[in-house]
């Protein structure tokens, strides 16, 4: 027997799983018709993709796809454009909910990212540059990655695939070999080729709950600016600190809660509520709705010595920490 024979199980396996996948699947993916009111050139229009993710017509797609919208539609397979709204998006997670005037397909169903291996099968479906239900495949080709949004936090447990991504494609579902939903497809990098993003199921499971429910995800804000700074290693171990950098702060805002805190230029942040700050993506991931309102303590130092202080974080609105 030779080695080509020998391949052509695989590949039928192979085959039916993407193809099963696609079955299951592409019914709730759906074409995302954007426009944007302009100013002196008009109208502005673009597309993306979403997908169906509860029986009464929420579907899930990227911020970026539908931030500012002045009107949308969602097609499915038949072209029929169904009209539909923005619930809330969350720039922050690149994530955004939208309800469709009319349930149009059954909804996905959700994986669990925690059970994601490196190598497994990653399929994308999606609509590239305007070709509906387009399918690509690959694999997950690394777990917990960070990328950065466009409001400039970090987006954590990010998945790196090299199923092929192409402008359109944003929105649209990554799905494992069962058929269950892995994550939002979100980005790739130009010009390199075979890496592109999705943000992960759990994330997508946690920011969708909160827009249906809110509108909008509630974060902290703190009214301080800063960058992160490395620490004297002679510091780190007299001190006996659980992080070798934090977050050096450059200003405090006037009436803010680091302010009534009394938080100073100079202080260098390393925890909050016994966690480690390591830099301004730390705090950024901490200021998180479970504390806005509620007494946290930072752990900073200044002027050589190390000293806890209480704080009361508000809800931010457009504003980083």
């Amino acid at each position: 027997m030779t080695a080509g024979s020998d391949d052509g199980p695989l590949l039928d396996a192979y085959s039916r799983a993407v193809s099963g996948v696609v079955a299951r699947v592409s019914p709730s993916v759906l074409k995302l018709q954007v426009r944007h009111a302009g100013g002196r050139r008009g109208e502005a229009v673009g597309s993306g993709s979403c997908f169906v993710f509860t029986p009464d017509g929420f579907v899930l797609t990227n911020s970026h796809v539908v931030h500012g919208a002045s009107a949308l539609a969602a097609v499915a397979d038949d072209g029929e454009p169904i009209p539909c709204e923005l619930v809330g998006d969350d720039p922050a997670t690149d994530l955004a909910v939208v309800r469709l005037a009319r349930p149009t397909a059954a909804p996905v169903e959700l994986g669990d990212a925690s059970r994601l291996v490196v190598g497994q099968l990653a399929v994308a479906i999606g609509n590239p540059l305007g070709f509906q239900c387009t399918v690509t495949a690959g694999v997950v080709s690394a777990l917990g990655r960070s990328l950065r949004s466009q409001s400039g936090r970090l987006i954590d447990s990010v998945i790196q695939t090299d199923a092929a991504l192409n402008p359109g494609n944003s929105g649209g579902p990554l799905v494992a070999s069962d058929g269950r939903v892995i994550g939002v497809n979100t980005a790739v990098i130009q010009p390199a080729q075979g890496i592109a993003f999705a943000i992960s199921v759990d994330t997508a499971k946690l920011v969708a709950g909160l827009l249906i429910k809110d509108g909008r995800v509630r974060r902290g804000f703190l009214g301080i600016a800063g960058q992160d700074v490395q620490l004297r290693p002679a510091v780190v171990e007299s001190l006996q600190l659980k992080v070798k950098s934090g977050l050096l702060v450059l200003g405090v805002e006037p009436g803010s809660p680091a302010s009534r805190a009394s938080l100073q230029e100079g202080d260098v942040v390393v925890g909050l509520d016994g966690r480690p700050i390591r830099g301004i993506d730390d705090l950024h991931r901490e200021l998180t709705l479970a504390l806005v309102g509620a007494r946290s303590t930072f752990t900073l130092l200044r002027r050589g010595e190390k000293l806890d202080v209480e704080i009361w974080p508000i809800e931010a609105t457009a504003r980083a920490a």
